[in-house]
């Protein structure tokens, strides 16, 4: 059974889907919302980190492009427009709610270093030593790899190792994993909770149909095997439904649940 009441420190991630209009420019209602929401988790008590999406999406609607570029030049350069002025948006809600935050701009090779993620993990602990919440993004103006193949889904599930999480939250547009994709198979089935990623479980992720987005169910699933392989557990949730943050830490059952190895 799920225990949401022994979570200490929770690490949440939203995709560009999660934070835009389907035109693509950012919803800021939707940023306001998460912004009181993780506000309100983090005066619970709890450690909270936000990684979010959206940077090379606010760069475009910032150079009135008229789509998200593909050559990768095109998009290190949305990137580096847009996570300005996303962090910006996110400061200004946050405030509203008398909350500080900082960000973070990882890229593989911190991860990958033995110094540099010390250093790192001891940047966040000294955040939450100051009541901050840390928001997360991948280097994108500068980690090419990451904007061809990578996604912030397995760059959340590193993190949340990284800080030594109780639980990582995928916010995504999609109520969770189900038997098959829902939008072809309308008798397609949610499934409440994953103790161990078979591979049955593997195949009926899908790729990503955003398109603002990289991220997919497929990437999910990974994420979820890094955070278990960690004793991490995970949830994937429907960013759209009312009150989703708030409902998961009332211990009410949302979306998929994957159990962290023990």
């Amino acid at each position: 059974m799920r225990d949401i009441s022994k979570i200490k420190r929770v690490v949440v991630k939203i995709g560009s889907s999660s934070l835009t209009h389907e035109n693509g420019r950012l919803a800021l209602h939707k940023i306001d919302q998460l912004a009181r929401s993780l506000s309100d988790i983090h005066n619970g008590g709890r450690d909270v980190v936000l990684v979010s999406s959206g940077a090379i999406a606010a760069g475009v609607a910032a150079l009135h492009l008229p789509a998200r570029p593909k050559e990768t030049a095109g998009k290190q350069a949305a990137a580096a427009v847009g996570q300005g002025a996303l962090v910006q948006l996110y400061e200004k809600f946050f405030l509203e709610y008398r909350q500080s935050v900082a960000q973070i701009l990882l890229t593989k090779d911190v991860m990958e270093h033995p110094v540099r993620r010390q250093n790192a993990a001891n940047t966040f602990d000294k955040l939450f030593e100051y009541d901050v919440i840390p928001i997360v993004n991948e280097n994108d103006t500068i980690s090419t790899d990451e904007i061809e193949f990578g996604d912030n889904d397995r760059l959340s599930a590193y993190v949340a190792e990284l800080v030594q999480a109780d639980l990582l939250i995928l916010l995504s547009d999609i109520d969770g994993l189900y038997t098959a994709d829902p939008s072809t198979h309308p008798e397609a089935e949610l499934i409440g909770e994953v103790k161990e990623i078979t591979p049955e479980i593997a195949a009926m992720a899908g790729d990503s149909k955003s398109k603002v987005g990289t991220g997919g169910m497929a990437t999910k699933i990974m994420a979820a095997q890094i955070a278990g392989n960690a004793g991490i557990d995970m949830i994937i949730a429907n960013a759209s439904a009312p009150g989703v943050l708030e409902d998961i830490f009332d211990g009410k059952e949302i979306g998929t649940y994957f159990y962290g190895k023990r």
